[in-house]
């Protein structure tokens, strides 16, 4: 596999699209629970070649990831050869932008001596979607990439 397999939860929300791959296999739903019975090891080979399929999907449409911690907010915005990131970080130590009101405090002190940004650039050292593969499973969302222009915007000027 390069990448995991999707959750129950996933599987759920995907069934008509995993419905449709096994179709474009010629399996039915009668196969499928056959197979899922007697082949165990095959059920397992199509779960993951089709949750492959799901993330590299995802994966390539995907143009800014977040990650919140207690203290950092990383914006990345990921194009084609290289990651652009803006990171900000509170040096008040009980601030936590995982709370409302850390969120809230990050908004009214952004361009104070309390909130550090760095900008940075960094090319892949890997394959694209395996570099971004790798910062969502260490915490990071897909996002719209709202946040991290308007900030973008502002420290541009």
């Amino acid at each position: 596999m390069k990448y995991k397999r999707l959750t129950k939860e996933q599987f759920e929300a995907l069934h008509q699209e995993f419905s449709n791959f096994l179709a474009t296999q010629s399996i039915d739903k009668v196969e499928w629970d056959l197979i899922k019975k007697e082949k165990t090891e095959v059920a397992e080979q199509e779960l993951d070649v089709f949750s492959d399929l799901i993330w590299e999907g995802v994966l390539t449409n995907a143009h800014y990831l977040e990650h919140f911690s207690k203290n950092y907010v990383f914006l990345f915005h990921c194009q084609e050869k290289l990651v652009q990131s803006i990171v900000l970080k509170s040096l008040l130590p009980e601030i936590d932008f995982m709370q409302k009101e850390g969120l809230q405090w990050l908004s009214d002190n952004m361009f104070t001596d309390l909130v550090e940004i760095h900008i940075g650039k960094k090319e892949y050292e890997q394959e694209r979607n395996i570099a971004l593969f790798d910062l969502i499973s260490q915490g990071a969302i897909l996002s719209d990439g709202q946040l991290y222009l308007q900030i973008n915007g502002i420290i541009q000027r």
